[in-house]
């Protein structure tokens, strides 16, 4: 098979039915169910998260960076960065953790390098669009930060499955997007019919899966369409221009033609009488503080 008839084919496998998820992916799952709870404690939670040491790694190296811990004074203790950091952070460091392994360990060198590139891209978005949220467009900063945990979410998923189908990742990404490519993935046909790419299938079967939240969902669909809106507002806005912003880009990302001073990024967008670059350099440390513990 070709890789648009591999797409097509795991398109098809992923549609109504629960996907299966990574071993080492159990208790952050665990931790998002928790977390629905409306009795969930601080304790069971801190309980909980003791058991998987990379969730624990990653919720204190969060708590400890710029982004949140404003004192400077780092701490140790997963119960105080819970409290320090609150239930839906934690719920986006949860999900983040499932969505790093959802890739799991591929064979292929190339392929693990692709997830790490990958997931740094990811991080990065997700430091971005917290920093958007808050100073740019005034969306909730932690639903911001969560739907940049999840918007390369059908790209892990390919990554996962590129051991059993080599195709999905071979050659020159600039090669992958043929004339059967379906721009801007959604679009009626003529009587009125739903043409959908397989990309996009296969990612919303993925946040299905993941019971990710509508209105993140609808952000992650603005992402896809890739159509920014100036100045920028919605939570979906906050998200595609902190992808564009990104000092790392998807390895995954479909080619984009050549920049132009109509494509790129309005970087001398004024934000309430301050400049979106100037914003940008302001709060540089802070974002790559939290992105760099999103790595962790």
């Amino acid at each position: 098979m070709n890789r648009r008839e591999t797409l097509n084919r795991i398109a098809q496998e992923t549609q109504g039915r629960e996907l299966n998820f990574p071993t080492s992916a159990t208790v952050a799952l665990r931790v998002s169910k928790e977390l629905d709870n409306p009795d969930c404690s601080i304790d069971t939670l801190s309980r909980l998260i003791k058991a998987e040491p990379l969730l624990a790694a990653r919720i204190l190296a969060v708590a400890n960076s710029a982004a949140f811990n404003r004192s400077g004074r780092a701490t140790t203790d997963v119960k105080a960065a819970l409290t320090l950091l609150g239930f839906r952070t934690i719920r986006a460091l949860a999900t983040a953790i499932v969505v790093r392994q959802l890739a799991g360990t591929p064979k292929n060198a190339t392929h693990r390098a692709l997830a790490i590139k990958l997931w740094e891209h990811s991080a990065y978005v997700s430091a971005l669009a917290q920093l958007l949220a808050r100073r740019v467009t005034h969306q909730d900063a932690e639903t911001a930060l969560f739907a940049g945990m999840v918007h390369e979410i059908g790209g892990f998923y390919l990554i996962s499955r590129a051991d059993e189908y080599p195709e999905l990742l071979e050659g020159d990404p600039a090669d992958w997007f043929g004339e059967d490519f379906v721009d801007d993935n959604d679009k009626l046909e003529a009587d009125g019919t739903e043409t959908v790419s397989p990309e996009r299938k296969i990612g919303r079967a993925v946040l299905k899966s993941l019971q990710v939240p509508a209105p993140v969902v609808a952000a992650v669909e603005i992402l896809w369409n890739g159509y920014l809106a100036y100045p920028p507002a919605s939570l979906g806005d906050t998200l595609l221009l902190a992808d564009q912003l990104a000092p790392v880009s998807s390895p995954l990302e479909r080619p984009k033609d050549i920049p132009t001073a109509e494509t790129e990024p309005n970087i001398d967008l004024i934000i309430e009488q301050k400049t979106l670059k100037a914003i940008l350099q302001d709060s540089e440390d802070e974002m790559r503080s939290l992105a760099s513990a999103l790595q962790t």
